[in-house]
């Protein structure tokens, strides 16, 4: 027994190998880097927290699986994508210079699953390049400093959200900041001078009497203000939903922006909502300047992302407690879903019923209509098909491109 050591420390470095000779703490830092690379938060407290917390559970494969996930994981998003790495990066010995090599069989597993996640097949790459894998094309590498080739930039303008890697996700949600969406104006009621109108403007009249010695030499006329129409967007947040809610809320942020608008036309009166399995107010978080501060505001404020979907109860809650937002029958509804509802399809049919009502337009922003011969045949997506006034694809950036168009489309029925 080494000097100084208890008994029951003793058992533990038996079980676990010397910690104290670096080699657990090796270990689990290789795995943190990996986590880091996939977009999971994870820090030094974090890991000093899980070498703990694997000390006291032992090396059996589902208790040290679970410590981990406690101490490492604190968004429900990246749950799934920690439990793909935790399974990818410790089935085989050799993995990253036989990381935890202790606590696998000699026997190596060649099994691969079917898919994996973009996140966590891009964060297992340096460690495929670790099993001597041949690195990566230079010609298949994004790089975000230089300018990119036209195949390239045409490549990932037809590219599925869902298919991109990593670094292709943040080049295209920056590329999606920049796609313009003109919304539809409307008459408001309130007027102003213009050259064309139906009444005379006689204060601008005697203003400019007043500059002439005081002869009328023209009179302006009152024009009605052209106005964008109320916008609210519900955006599913549910895990079939996780690539494509984040990406679109950056694009509508930043496309009706009011900076986007001009002062002459009006600001944008933007009524933001996610819903998974319940209903979540984003509006504020979308007053923000910036992007990026509003998405790290709604991550924070979404408690059910890549969860369940429940559009029915979500539907009755805005209802009940957020009716007010519908300004008029002018609001446009843009409603970002898959349609893959597990709630109640009668409470679905009903609160569908009550938006279409008190709104001007209902659209389905559909990403599952990049498939071809796709039909809404789930009950909540053949719900929402008879609802709604248009079904529009939104899975690339072609398709964000083609949104206004698809917009003035809709409003012309």
């Amino acid at each position: 027994m080494p000097e100084g050591s208890t008994v029951a420390e003793v058992k533990t470095i038996s079980q676990l190998g010397d910690a104290r000779a670096g080699k657990l703490a090796d270990n689990l830092s290789g795995f943190g880097r990996t986590l880091r690379r996939a977009g999971v938060r994870v820090d030094a407290a974090r890991m000093a927290l899980a070498q703990q917390a694997v000390m006291l559970v032992g090396l059996r494969r589902e208790d040290f699986s679970a410590a981990l996930e406690a101490v490492l994981v604190s968004r429900e998003q990246d749950r799934l994508v920690f439990r793909e790495l935790f399974d990818a990066y410790f089935r085989n010995p050799n993995v990253a210079q036989k990381l935890l090599a202790q606590m696998l069989p000699s026997a190596e597993s060649k099994a691969e699953p079917a898919k994996r996640r973009p996140r966590v097949s891009e964060a297992l790459a340096p460690v495929r390049a670790a099993r001597n894998a041949p690195p990566p094309r230079e010609d298949e590498k994004i790089d975000f400093d230089a300018a990119m080739t036209a195949s390239d930039l045409q490549r990932l303008r037809h590219a599925d959200f869902n298919q991109l890697s990593a670094s292709e996700y943040l080049l295209v949600e920056r590329l999606a900041r920049e796609v313009p969406l003109p919304l539809p104006r409307y008459a408001a009621r309130r007027t102003r001078p213009g050259v064309r109108g139906s009444r005379p403007h006689w204060p601008g009249a005697m203003h400019h009497a007043a500059r002439n010695g005081g002869e009328v030499l023209r009179i302006p006329l009152l024009q009605r203000r052209q106005q964008p129409l109320p916008l609210l967007v519900l955006v599913d947040v549910s895990g079939s939903m996780e690539r494509y809610a984040r990406l679109l809320l950056a694009f509508l942020h930043a496309a009706t922006a009011p900076r986007h608008t001009g002062a002459a036309g009006g600001v944008v009166r933007r009524d933001v909502f996610a819903f998974g399995t319940g209903l979540t107010d984003l509006t504020s978080a979308f007053r923000l300047a910036d992007t990026d501060a509003m998405l790290q505001v709604a991550s924070h404020s979404i408690n059910d992302f890549a969860g369940g979907t429940r559009m029915g109860d979500s539907l009755a809650q805005l209802r009940l407690q957020h009716a007010r937002r519908l300004v008029g029958r002018r609001t446009l509804v843009l409603l970002i879903s898959d349609g893959l509802d597990t709630g109640t399809p009668e409470v679905l049919a009903q609160e569908l019923g009550w938006l279409r009502r008190h709104c001007g337009r209902l659209l389905w922003l559909n990403p599952l209509l990049r498939f071809e011969g796709y039909a809404p045949t789930a009950r909540g997506a053949a719900e929402l098909h008879r609802q709604a006034h248009g079904m529009v694809a939104v899975h690339n950036l072609s398709r964000l491109q083609d949104l206004a168009a698809s917009l003035a489309a809709v409003l012309r029925q």
